[in-house]
């Protein structure tokens, strides 16, 4: 039986999903998957410049799954960048950091860290202790909320 996967933690769904190249024609363009916590180790490792070791404890990984991850991830991206292919980001193994949850009393929205939602999530608002609260989707792809997503869009 094969050892289920072990959820990496990213900090928010990327913005933009889909990069196209100019100049090639819809018809012969292909893909590359880039997964969410791909684009997390880029963002951590590339654009941060944060080192291997505090990557991987920001996505609650060890250093060797976190090089593998960043591996694969510049890979693609040169794949795509190199041969003029499309670079599509959705699905993984991934948890958000943070999660929002809004009050249907007063509206009232915040956010919750992930290991105290863990713990005791919330059972009503901060603001007027209403227990009519819901959880929001995260911002940027417009995927389904969740506690973990995996596969392709909106797969729980």
């Amino acid at each position: 039986m094969p050892r289920p996967p072990k959820w990496r933690r990213v900090a928010s769904l990327p913005l933009v999903n889909l990069f196209l190249p100019m100049g090639v024609a819809p018809a012969a363009l292909e893909e590359v998957a880039l997964s969410v916590e791909e684009a997390e180790a880029i963002r951590l490792k590339d654009l941060e410049g944060l080192d291997q070791e505090q990557c991987a404890e920001r996505m609650k990984i060890s250093r060797p799954t976190f090089h593998r991850v960043l591996e694969s991830a510049r890979r693609k991206v040169a794949d795509a960048l190199l041969n003029g292919k499309a670079i599509r980001i959705e699905g993984g193994n991934f948890e958000l950091a943070w999660r929002r949850f809004r009050c249907n009393q007063d509206g009232y929205e915040w956010q919750v860290p992930f290991e105290t939602l863990v713990n005791s999530p919330p059972s009503h608002c901060p603001n007027c202790l209403s227990p009519n609260i819901f959880p929001l989707p995260p911002v940027g792809l417009g995927w389904g909320w969740g506690h973990r997503w995996r596969g392709g869009r909106g797969g729980r």
